[in-house]
């Protein structure tokens, strides 16, 4: 792991990045069933980010990736809450960190090195997680995790599943939720694809599935439920949620009760009474992993005794009472036959590796990531290079070795041009990456951007998808982003044309129309601007209101990084972060930092960025952001909230804070004007007391919040 932030204000800015990246992360896996980034690495951005929360607690985000679970949902299959949250599982990568959760366990429930702890083990299957809630014992709504408080209605599809029984037998309870991971075998995944391919009319343009679980996700989450019925999918049960009783004391007792009433239970499923029989249960599953008919990536663990998981809680988005044993990385053996680069929405230039075709945990791999220039050099790998291989997490592949180094060829080396525009590709300071500098005059972040421009977290212009966009660029009708809102002068030749008919056309020319006074959150987040996602697009809007004023921002920092001259003495280094502190400074946004800055100065310091810019506010007028808020005794003052509250979460305490008009910080200083302590307040109650600011209980909270106007 790369060392942790020195300075709280270098935290904040990681932290934020984090929260960012995770949650895109998120809704690529969970809502889109596209992941970018293999398990592992997903695994090592959440723990990069509890360490961080773990040595600066006082700047634990509200978007923290420790409160959230999954992601929510964007598609269009109706939004339900679920009765009981479906939490996620805490990992574990080493017989080690088993040993450490059995004592985290024991010292939870106070008890003697001594006491058994038996725990439950099975595979721990690559699917989509789904809740099956039963009334009077027949089935009435199905739901995907989703983000673990709200999932997707699927009850129509489920219905189609032949492991999902309609009824439950009399000896169920009146109420019972059963949940479990919808899947599609290995065998059945390759069926499909082929049958896919056989029936399109353009082979070329077959919709093929990655993997088995992105195949179960999009064939579960169809609009129509009879091409659900076509897919063949699975459904393993693994435990459950809301119920008005339960037919057992210990975890093993109930899932046999469950498995009496006609749901499939993983062969593996085993009770283990000690650490040394858990770990012979991993080791087993580990060694059949491969004839398995379905995906795994791991092994459960769960606390048997059902009175002790419910002392034992949860934290954040996991229960206390169990743990993922996640598996290491299948390998193979290839050559890798030449480098590509592929450009990204932001310029990013990523080299991508062309390989022989080799197996890799049953599946066939063709490409891998080599991610940027210094994994290259790391790996000293070269067209005609032997390799070796690992799809870590099963999902993304990844070069791990390079068996031929010493081999006699010449070295690759990274282009200083990208390939797409041959604008100039460089590195920011203190960055491996490398991209390109030619914004929106790049072919290849053109589509990316335009897309990204008008998604649902942007603008979300209906009709505007990828295909619309490759035509209507192809055309030389859009260029940048003000060109989409001049579209209505081409409605005559779009008429008419391929797929489009004078109906279609409206529709398309009035969802562009209604965006013309757009929100302007999303405007500044649809601009793809590095670090400016959508909750610093707020954060940044809530201080500087209008777009003109970032404008403003923008051109001081510029100001700022040009002024800005080395001491007598001073080395590189001290220069850059006295320049970092004086820009987090001037932007003066609480978790906004310098990345934020240099970003801004960057896309505006160039002139192309410059005239997207001025020709887009030609064309839509977003209104000043508001925040709204009522008269209080805290409006205009700095509140912070500490210790643990009892009646609220930390997010809804700050949206009352907010709507109080009150800003929200994660410290104490002398500017703070009220803290709120819960249970357990530490060092920032006792900050408070020796600077003199006030504080009150969560209850005196509650009264100055019933009684703003």
């Amino acid at each position: 792991m790369d060392p942790l932030p020195q300075t709280d204000p270098e935290a904040a800015e990681a932290l934020a990045e984090l929260a960012a990246e995770i949650a895109r992360h998120n809704q690529l896996y969970h809502d889109a069933d596209a992941p970018e980034i293999s398990d592992a690495d997903y695994d090592a951005l959440v723990r990069r980010n509890a360490a961080i929360e773990a040595a600066f607690p006082h700047l634990v985000r509200s978007d923290s990736p420790a409160h959230q679970v999954g992601a929510t949902s964007t598609g269009h299959l109706a939004k339900v809450a679920h009765a009981r949250p479906m939490l996620s599982l805490d990992n574990g990568f080493s017989d080690e960190d088993i040993a450490d959760f059995l004592g985290r366990v024991r010292r939870f429930l106070a008890l003697s090195a001594d006491e058994p702890v038996a725990l439950t083990a099975e595979p721990k299957i690559d699917g989509l997680s789904c809740s099956l809630r039963y009334e009077n014992r027949r089935l009435m709504r199905a739901l995907t995790r989703g983000d673990g408080a709200v999932g997707e209605d699927v009850t129509a599809n489920v219905r189609t599943i032949a492991d999902i029984p309609e009824t439950l037998p009399d000896a169920a309870p009146d109420l019972f939720e059963v949940r479990g991971e919808v899947y599609m075998e290995k065998a059945a995944f390759a069926a499909l694809n082929a049958r896919l391919l056989a029936e399109a009319a353009d082979p070329e343009k077959a919709r093929q599935f990655a993997n088995p679980r992105n195949a179960a996700a999009g064939s579960l989450r169809q609009k129509d439920a009879s091409v659900t019925a076509t897919r063949p999918l699975r459904f393993l049960m693994h435990g459950w949620g809301e119920t008005d009783s339960l037919p057992g004391h210990t975890q093993a007792e109930v899932v046999t009760a469950i498995a009496g009433w006609g749901f499939p239970v993983a062969d593996g499923f085993a009770l283990a009474p000690t650490l040394e029989e858990a770990l012979g249960v991993y080791r087993a599953i580990e060694a059949q992993r491969a004839d398995l008919p379905f995906d795994i990536d791991g092994v459960v663990y769960k606390v048997d005794r059902l009175d002790w998981q419910a002392r034992l809680g949860q934290v954040g988005r996991a229960p206390r009472w169990a743990l993922a044993h996640k598996f290491p990385a299948e390998r193979a053996q290839t050559t890798l036959e030449r480098i590509d680069i592929q450009v990204g929405r932001t310029g990013k230039l990523t080299p991508v590796a062309r390989l022989e075709p080799v197996t890799v945990g049953g599946v066939v791999v063709t490409n891998a990531t080599l991610h940027n220039a210094d994994e290259i050099a790391r790996l000293g790998v070269r067209p005609g290079d032997r390799v070796v291989l690992q799809r870590a997490g099963d999902v993304i592949p990844q070069i791990v070795d390079n068996l031929t180094r010493d081999a006699a060829r010449e070295p690759w080396t990274f282009p200083t041009h990208c390939p797409e525009c041959d604008s100039e590709a460089v590195a920011e300071e203190g960055e491996v990456d490398i991209r390109c500098t030619g914004g929106l005059i790049c072919p290849a972040q053109r589509l990316e951007r335009l897309k990204h421009f008008v998604s649902r977290g942007a603008l979300d212009i209906d009709g505007l998808g990828e295909k619309t966009l490759v035509e209507l660029l192809e055309l030389g009708w859009i260029a940048a982003p003000a060109d989409i809102f001049r579209l209505r002068a081409h409605r005559e030749e779009l008429v008419g044309r391929k797929g489009w008919q004078a109906k279609s056309v409206d529709a398309l020319i009035e969802a562009i129309e209604a965006k013309r006074a757009p929100d302007p959150v999303r405007l500044l987040f649809g601009l793809g601007i590095r670090h400016i996602g959508i909750v610093t697009a707020r954060d940044l809007l809530k201080r500087y209101a209008t777009l003109p004023a970032l404008r403003t921002l923008a051109d001081a920092l510029i100001e700022l990084r040009q002024s800005t001259e080395a001491a007598v003495g001073e080395t590189e280094q001290k220069l850059q972060g006295r320049l970092d502190k004086a820009i987090a400074e001037h932007i003066g946004v609480e978790n906004v930092g310098a990345a934020v800055g240099h970003a801004l100065a960057d896309f505006f310091g160039e002139p192309h960025n410059r005239t997207v810019w001025d020709d887009l506010l030609t064309e839509v007028s977003p209104p000043a952001f508001v925040v709204e808020s009522r008269d209080s005794e805290v409006t205009g003052k700095t509140v912070v909230f500490t210790g643990t509250l009892e009646t609220l979460s930390r997010d809804e305490a700050k949206a009352q804070a907010e709507a109080l008009g009150a800003r929200v910080a994660g410290s104490v200083s002398a500017k703070t004007g009220l803290v709120v302590a819960g249970a357990n307040a530490g060092s920032k109650l006792k900050k408070a007391a020796e600077l003199g600011i006030r504080v009150v209980s969560e209850m005196e909270w509650a009264e100055i919040v019933a009684s703003a106007v």
